[in-house]
């Protein structure tokens, strides 16, 4: 089973291509499921103050669904298409959420936390947040924000669990580094309590910290909570579809994973995979 459930396209603003772009590229790859999951309007800033280039307009969300769908009908047969939406988990505007995301027939949901207040962790244009900031902090902050995403019911699966790493600031001494140990157990327990998956992304392996998301140690926790995992390489470019999904299969198969998480219409299954 070769699948693809994360990518972006040039409806958010910051990523290149069309839809019908990347499932030719999936094809030509030979993935048997690829996920398209563009990235959930703002709705906790001003879009039209904040950075640009963030996020689809909210006037565009039907719109891509209805070219999912088509696409979905058109290359059935050939590819099977997942109509999926990373949708950002904002402390404070649950209900917004629920209620922006209740009309459509998803596939699947990718719970992520890309925000803090009104700071993109994830974004370059804003590593400058970090100044003045105690890291454990905010590492304290992020993990309880994930945590709280997970049992919120909003999602299918959580996305880039550990991605607060991506720029490379982190814990400096032993005891620091055990805390974010505790931090990263708590979080992956409420994770398998509430019974949703999690993905491993490849994307990290190109950024600062150059490690996928989330960490080995991390996925073989999440082994021994029996926390089913799906892959993406939250690939911004049809170009890049599938980028280290090889190496992510490898890792997984290595520490004991056989089956991956699958979804259609938010119902979960999983299906062998090999290497």
């Amino acid at each position: 089973m070769h699948i693809d459930y994360h990518t972006h396209h040039e409806r958010c603003g910051h990523a290149v291509g069309k839809l019908e772009e990347y499932v030719q590229r999936g094809i030509e790859l030979g993935l048997q499921q690829l996920g398209l999951s563009d990235h959930l309007p703002l709705i906790h800033v001003d879009p039209d103050s904040y950075y640009p280039e963030m996020a689809m307009p909210l006037s565009e969300l039907p719109h891509y669904v209805e070219e999912c769908l088509t696409l979905k009908e058109r290359y059935r047969g050939v590819i099977e298409l997942k109509l999926g939406l990373e949708a950002d988990y904002i402390e404070g505007y649950e209900e917004q959420i629920k209620e922006l995301l209740s009309p459509y027939p998803w596939d699947y949901l990718i719970g992520s936390v890309h925000f803090l207040g009104e700071w993109d962790i994830t974004d370059f244009r804003q590593v400058h947040g970090w100044e003045g900031r105690q890291v454990m902090d905010v590492y304290r902050q992020y993990y309880a924000a994930v945590q709280k995403s997970a049992a919120s019911g909003l999602y299918d699966i959580i996305g880039h669990m550990d991605v607060i790493k991506r720029f490379g600031y982190g814990p400096q001494t032993a005891e620091e580094r055990a805390e974010v140990r505790e931090l990263e157990l708590r979080t992956l327990q409420t994770i398998a309590v509430n019974g949703i998956a999690m993905e491993l992304n490849a994307s990290g392996l190109s950024k600062p910290c150059a490690e996928m998301f989330p960490a080995e140690h991390v996925l073989a926790e999440a082994l021994k909570l029996g926390i089913p995992l799906t892959l993406g390489s939250d690939s911004h470019d049809p170009a890049r579809l599938g980028d280290g999904l090889t190496e992510a299969r490898s890792l997984l198969y290595r520490l004991g994973f056989r089956e991956l998480a699958v979804f259609e219409g938010r119902t979960r299954s999983l299906v062998p995979f090999e290497l």
